[in-house]
């Protein structure tokens, strides 16, 4: 539907889901990164390899409700991939073998492009609305839809806490 080219196995929508007036949101801020298309990491975890981190702006109208956040403390960013196609229902990653829906994937590429992660606030300035974070994955500029507080006992699922407590050096990716 949007004319950009696709690997073997890919399927596009015949409608463009972005079209559809169902829903109103408000941006709450922007991410600014060093990435852009050319160089952006795939995953948060890659992006924190880097080691370079980045800075939320928050409007300056919302300001206030950065209140009780502190350095070091865990946050879940929900943002918007404004530059990702939304019109793939099928997908071909270049890391696995074949096409899978794109609800099996994490890729940006879907039809509402939402995208969360979960970072840690390296620093903040709170008169300014400045988050500065661990590291994220996503283009400078990218509009920040809301934040959250990440907990790691409301965040995780049990699972998570049983293979963390039986193999502590054990990583849940691999």
């Amino acid at each position: 539907m949007q004319g950009n080219a696709t690997r073997p196995g890919e399927k596009e929508l015949d409608f463009d889901p972005g079209a559809e007036d169902d829903a109103r949101l408000s941006f709450i801020g922007r991410i600014r990164t060093p990435w852009s298309r050319e160089n952006c990491p795939k995953n948060v975890r890659k992006a924190r390899e880097t080691g370079q981190g980045a800075c939320i702006e928050i409007r300056p109208e919302l300001v206030e409700g950065l209140e009780g956040l502190q350095v070091g403390q865990g946050l879940m960013l929900i943002y918007w991939m404004h530059q990702a196609r939304r019109d793939l229902i099928k997908q071909t990653p270049r890391h696995v073998e074949g096409a899978r829906g794109t609800f099996a994937l994490r890729s940006p590429n879907r039809p509402n492009p939402v995208a969360m992660s979960a970072v840690t606030i390296t620093g903040l300035d709170l008169e300014k609305g400045l988050i500065e974070i661990d590291a994220i994955d996503c283009f400078d500029g990218t509009p920040l839809v809301d934040l959250k507080t990440w907990l790691p006992t409301v965040d995780m699922p049990e699972s998570a806490f049983l293979i963390y407590d039986g193999a502590k050096n054990h990583s849940l990716e691999e």
